[in-house]
């Protein structure tokens, strides 16, 4: 999965025309659903900078930017509110290939904020650390609970394909995450394991000095995921907006994702000595954010058209929905950051419902 998704000039988010953003993209994330999603997200945004004082710099270092979508939404957003935040806020794309940067650049040229982005360093930052739909991305070992043991499904190639062979795990990582999560499997379920989460989390967490580290992505609790309902766990591949089971062809032209493990991430976070802000669905989160108030506003706005009310009210629609990306996990961290009272975003706190994937 790590080659097919990022061996440089072969994977598939080292190809130019691949991934979020893209020209003819495999499939649409919420930033791309429509520009409001953005603007939700910069009101959160300019909470944290009210909670941390106003310092005269805040960054926004966001992880897998793509073309720029989110970001452009973000600094429209603070615009559009005359937030003073616009002055002060600098954002810092994360991305793995040349091409992709330099399409963000272009993007924030074209949208007038040519300023209010740079490189993203090493340093910790003030500000938000935010990774969206990044993680379902991050390679997985996929196993098996096969005659009573675990087993990992291994890649071959025969007769002209590549082929999975069930044998030994390789690494006894695989069995212990489990351990710890208290999940037995059943006799043939499937499941994916992500041992590479924690060391992303490790890095993104480095690189909050103070602030809010905010995830959002498809994924479940360990006792969800593993459970009965996903027996065959959930690994998939998109392309071109259709979704098909097999990791095996189209191999570097087609995005493979698993669910997030959200209890993993939880535990990630408190390991790199995070404080948990709280979890909630992205329908609930846009809520506490106020982004119904905003078709309000647009409705009621003589300069906006019936084509843009309509294309915003339809995107709405698909970002609340829980059946799309509105059941989405948002995911809350921070370090040396107030969270209480709780984040606009995060002010619902729901139990927990089993969101769908993309």
């Amino acid at each position: 999965m790590e080659l097919a998704l990022y061996e440089p000039g072969l994977g598939y988010y080292r190809r130019a025309r691949s991934g979020p953003g893209a020209a003819g993209a495999d499939f649409l994330t919420a930033p791309e659903t429509h520009p409001i999603f953005g603007r939700a997200v910069a009101r959160q945004v300019h909470e944290v900078w009210e909670r941390l004082g106003r310092p005269a710099e805040l960054v926004v270092r966001e992880h897998g930017a793509g073309t720029g979508a989110l970001a452009v939404g973000i600094l429209d957003g603070l615009a559009a509110e005359r937030s003073p935040l616009i002055d002060a806020v600098v954002i810092e794309p994360v991305e793995i290939e040349a091409a992709r940067l330099a399409a963000f650049d272009e993007r924030l040229r074209r949208a007038g904020h040519a300023r209010r982005h740079r490189p993203a360093s090493r340093e910790p930052i003030t500000g938000v650390v935010l990774a969206n739909e990044v993680l379902d991305a991050l390679p997985v070992h996929r196993v098996e609970w096969r005659d009573g043991r675990l087993r990992e499904g291994l890649v071959d190639w025969l007769d002209g394909r590549f082929i999975e062979v069930l044998a030994p795990p390789t690494t006894p990582a695989l069995e212990e995450r489990l351990r710890i999560e208290g999940i037995e499997l059943r006799e043939g379920q499937r499941a994916e394991i992500c041992l590479a989460l924690d060391g992303w989390m490790a890095a993104a967490s480095a690189g909050l000095g103070r602030g809010l580290l905010l995830l959002i992505d498809y994924g479940h609790p360990a006792s969800q995921l593993y459970g009965p309902r996903r027996a065959a766990g959930t690994l998939a591949a998109y392309v071109n907006h259709r979704v098909h089971a097999d990791p095996f062809v189209n191999v570097g032209r087609q995005d493979v994702t698993a669910h997030v493990d959200v209890t993993a991430v939880e535990r990630a976070g408190s390991a790199a000595g995070l404080a948990p802000v709280g979890i909630t669905s992205q329908a609930e989160f846009l809520a506490g954010l106020g982004i119904e108030a905003l078709l309000r506003e647009a409705q009621s706005d003589p300069r906006t058209t019936m084509e843009a009310y309509l294309a915003l009210r339809s995107g709405l629609m698909r970002l609340l929905d829980p059946a799309a990306t509105g059941g989405f996990q948002v995911m809350g961290f921070a370090r040396d950051f107030r969270v209480e009272p709780p984040l606009r975003g995060f002010a619902y706190r729901l139990a927990r419902t089993p969101p769908h994937g993309r």
